[in-house]
């Protein structure tokens, strides 16, 4: 006789009335799930229900939130002291604004399905990004960006983001109007070296930030690497040739003028204050380290999530 499955439901408090939650919460119940809710608050509300969780031999824990919150609950199991295959699995119900990480893994954005892919998926190893700056450690889930990514919520409007259709479209619009002003930095990995001056800057697991901008199109969660896209500022020939690529599709003109890398960890280093968006947290420094930790947690995602490499060969 299979034991009952005991999770435990972190729900970000802006959530707490969803009658849809609660539907699914108590679907889950009536099929057998000991299933118990927490609702965040304040600050520090996430970290103090992982580990109440983790002593009460809690097998799952659901964030139940958007990008913001996943990264809170893995930040809290990613910096346990104990392996990742004898922690509680992680799983996600998304019910934040733009859903970046949900939407890219194919994770159901409908309360009901995606408790229901919890259920029914076995949890697989997932790498997690580690940054270190001014003396302080962060970490995420999905990416870290830079530069326009840092500034699209707020510099660009629905409507000019839904007229221009896209990434590269943002970005060749809002630089014609002169609202995106290039940061400077010096940026190395293993075999890699890169100094000027960028508009938009990805690191990236996952790959998608600012509700939909694929900045890391190529992401994977599972293979022990980062990948980071650099985009130049977009004047002169480089403007010349994204219009010109424009014809191919959004997607192959960013790639015309993008510099493309996957690798393990990254340093910037800036002569001015660089402002980090870390899957909603902002990180303000001249100076930064970003690792790919690999397998940090287990997750549970769709069998077919294009984010998911070959499980038999990455991972603890």
């Amino acid at each position: 006789m299979q034991p009952t499955p005991r999770w435990r439901l972190i729900l970000n408090g802006k959530s707490a009335g969803d009658d849809a939650v609660r539907e699914a919460v108590v679907a889950l119940r009536d099929a057998g799930v000991r299933l118990d809710v927490r609702v965040t608050w304040e600050g520090g509300d996430a970290e103090r229900y992982v580990a109440e969780a983790i002593a009460d031999g809690v097998d799952t824990v659901i964030a139940g939130g958007g990008d913001g919150t996943l990264s809170e609950v893995a930040t809290t199991l990613a910096h346990r002291d104990e392996d990742a295959k004898t922690l509680p699995t992680l799983g996600l119900l998304p019910l934040g604004t733009a859903n970046d990480f949900a939407s890219a893994c194919g994770i159901p954005m409908e309360p009901d399905a995606a408790l229901r892919l919890v259920r029914d998926s076995v949890a697989v190893p997932m790498d997690l990004l580690k940054l270190d700056a001014n003396g302080e450690t962060h970490w995420a889930a999905n990416l870290a960006s830079g530069g326009f990514g840092t500034e699209v919520t707020t510099e660009t409007n629905e409507g000019l983001k839904k007229m221009l259709g896209g990434l590269a479209y943002v970005l060749t619009g809002l630089s014609k109007l002169g609202r995106i002003e290039p940061q400077a930095a010096r940026l190395r990995g293993p075999g890699f070296e890169w100094q000027g001056d960028f508009i938009a800057l990805g690191i990236g697991n996952g790959r998608q930030a600012g509700g939909g901008q694929a900045l890391c199109p190529d992401a994977l969660l599972d293979d022990g690497l980062l990948d980071l896209t650099i985009v130049p500022p977009l004047d002169g020939e480089v403007l010349a040739t994204i219009g010109t690529a424009m014809t191919d599709g959004k997607d192959a003109a960013l790639d015309r003028v993008a510099v493309r890398r996957a690798l393990p960890w990254v340093e910037i280093e800036a002569a001015k204050p660089l402002t980090l968006n870390l899957d909603g947290e902002p990180v303000q420094a001249t100076r930064f380290r970003i690792d790919c930790i690999p397998g940090r947690v287990r997750m549970h995602l769709p069998a077919d999530c294009p984010l998911r490499g070959n499980p038999a060969t990455v991972g603890p």
